[in-house]
């Protein structure tokens, strides 16, 4: 009877030790797995996150005028069949992305059996540009050159500024997140976290101010065609 109450005994000690063993493996876990779930974001590398498509026209209107002084007075009369006027339809196509290449740990933050994901500053690019020339609409008096291929350059560059101006209003910034959100949040939850206790943020929520800091102007330029 004793020693059937002393393998009793020892039994549950054993047991109480293999379950304490497991609960602390268990609330290790967030802990143990953030190398792997950064490695594995890491493989994202550069995650294409939105894309638009943005049409604009850029219209440009002149004329000639004779401008001088006369009895002391400035004069500046608009001379007749003298003026130019144009439409130009530009296209452009813009990206979103957010690169991982240099995700780290520090972009994780684990509380109990909840995570946060901060994610990389969002990049936007401009892949491609380019004049819908069947689109063009313009009218030249016959006093007047037609417009030049600098001219054209230089309506094309205007063009492409006013929709790079325009990027915080298409909420492309919101939908790469949105986009993260979805790709990483499948990920996460393979690796044993609960989709309620996962958050996928920013640093900060950016602004048109911000703009610059967010443009990939290398991309951007090299995308021109």
């Amino acid at each position: 009877m004793k020693k059937l109450t002393l393998y009793l005994i020892l039994l549950a000690t054993a047991l109480a030790a293999c379950h304490g063993d497991q609960a602390t493996r268990k609330a290790a876990k967030p802990l143990d797995t953030i190398p792997v779930m950064v490695m594995q974001i890491r493989k994202c590398s550069k995650l294409y996150t939105a894309e638009y498509q943005v049409h604009k026209i850029v219209t440009h209107d002149d004329k000639v005028e004779l401008k001088g002084t006369l009895f002391d007075k400035k004069f500046n009369i608009p001379m007749p069949m003298s003026s130019r006027k144009i439409a130009i339809p530009i296209e452009a196509k813009l990206k979103a992305y957010i690169d991982f290449s240099g995700f780290s740990e520090k972009n994780v933050a684990v509380n109990g059996d909840k995570v946060e994901i901060i994610l990389p500053d969002p990049k936007v690019e401009m892949t491609s540009s380019r004049i819908d020339h069947d689109g063009i609409r313009k009218h030249v008096s016959i006093i007047r050159s037609n417009f030049t291929d600098a001219e054209m350059a230089g309506y094309e560059k205007q063009g492409r500024e006013a929709i790079i101006k325009s990027i915080p209003s298409l909420g492309i910034i919101e939908m790469a997140k949105e986009s993260a959100t979805h790709a990483l949040v499948p990920m996460l939850a393979h690796l044993g976290y609960k989709e309620e206790n996962i958050t996928i943020t920013f640093r900060k929520e950016f602004t048109a101010e911000d703009l610059p800091m967010l443009l990939d102007t290398k991309a951007t330029e090299n995308g021109k065609r």
